[in-house]
Order: structure tokens, then C-alpha cells, then sequence
């Protein structure tokens, strides 16, 4: 998959998040593309974001940079951490979830 934003590395590390914990992209469905955080869809994509309903908690729309598995919204609200691998990541997130998710 092709994450598109300020990718700093081959786990989904940005320019705005660098952290051993940040390795997690997100699929906006306004523009159906991967980008590791809001700032980089903010200053990539050309257009507003639209933020996941509440009911399509089930789409994939996370994936793990670690080992490239993709998780339901639910999955990752629930445990915040990657169900293939077991990798956490970062705790600091769900400050931004109003961001992300309806």
C-alpha cells in the first residue's frame, strides 16, 4: 500500500509523528488514500477531511506499519494495538480520535 503524506520511514512514521509508537496510517474515506496522521492528509491531499461514521466501525481502515496488517476501526478503538503482530502503538492517539472517527 501506498502511504501518502510527509512518510518519514518504512513503518508509517511522519514528519509530525516520529515516536517508536507511531507506526499506524489511517484510510480516509474522502479520498479513499492512506496517510499516517490528519497533518499529513491536511497538507497532502488538496481537500478537506471526512472523518469515519460511527457506523462503519467495521471497515479496515487502520494499518499497522510494523507488519502492514490492516484492523477494523473497532479492533483498533477497543485495543490499540496490532492483532497480527501484537505491536502497540502510541497510547497518545486517542487524543485524536474526534479527528478521525464520527
Amino acid at each position: 500500500m501506498t502511504i501518502r503524506g510527509a512518510v518519514v520511514d518504512d513503518e508509517t512514521r511522519c514528519a509530525h509523528w516520529r515516536g517508536d509508537d507511531d507506526v499506524l496510517a489511517i484510510l480516509f474515506p474522502c479520498c479513499n488514500a492512506w496517510y499516517p496522521c490528519y497533518a499529513c492528509h491536511e497538507h497532502h491531499a488538496g481537500h478537506e477531511a471526512v472523518r469515519w461514521r460511527a457506523d462503519q466501525n467495521d471497515c479496515r481502515a487502520l494499518l499497522c506499519g510494523r507488519c502492514g496488517e490492516t484492523m477494523s476501526i473497532r479492533h483498533y478503538r477497543a485495543t490499540g494495538m496490532c492483532d497480527a503482530c501484537g505491536g502497540r502503538f502510541n497510547d497518545g492517539c486517542r487524543l485524536h480520535h474526534h479527528l478521525y472517527f464520527a
